[in-house]
């Protein structure tokens, strides 16, 4: 299942790309995320891998996070993976105007097992709950960006 979802961040890539890697602030715009845990490498570094495990409303879910490529602002390669789930997001980021950047994910889940079959049902939801969290950042990066100001 493959899909992309594009938003524009009202503050500066530069901004953008600093609340965006830091692993503090994940908590801040994903409210469902008990923990991050650094696994191995450089956080923010190709190669690295943390585990972040997320409170989903009927249980709760790990996923192993590793960087796969770092070319930034035109490539931030992420996978995701958890039981029955991988997704590779590959983010785009483009400063379009001052403090104004286009941000592009795009997704392409992989399902094994028993949920091959859920994900049949359940591709509206994942797109939604991407677009969601994209929002989020969003307001969070945006209400910072002011409180600095």
């Amino acid at each position: 299942m493959k899909f992309h979802i594009e938003i524009i961040v009202d503050i500066s890539f530069a901004k953008l790309l600093e609340l965006f890697e830091n692993p503090d602030n994940l908590k801040k715009w994903q409210p469902n995320v008990i923990s991050f845990t650094p696994l191995s490498g450089e956080i923010g570094h190709v190669g690295a891998t943390a585990e972040i495990r997320y409170n989903m409303v009927v249980k709760e879910i790990v996923m192993k996070e590793t960087i796969l490529k770092r070319n930034i602002p035109d490539e931030f390669v992420l996978r995701y993976d958890s039981d029955g789930v991988t997704n590779t997001v590959t983010n785009n980021f483009k400063e379009i105007a001052p403090n104004k950047t286009r941000w592009i994910m795009e997704n392409n889940f992989k399902f094994s097992g028993l949920m091959k079959y859920a994900a049949l049902a359940m591709k509206g939801i994942f797109k939604k709950q991407t677009e969601l969290t994209m929002e989020r950042f969003k307001k969070f990066a945006e209400e910072i960006s002011k409180e600095e100001a």
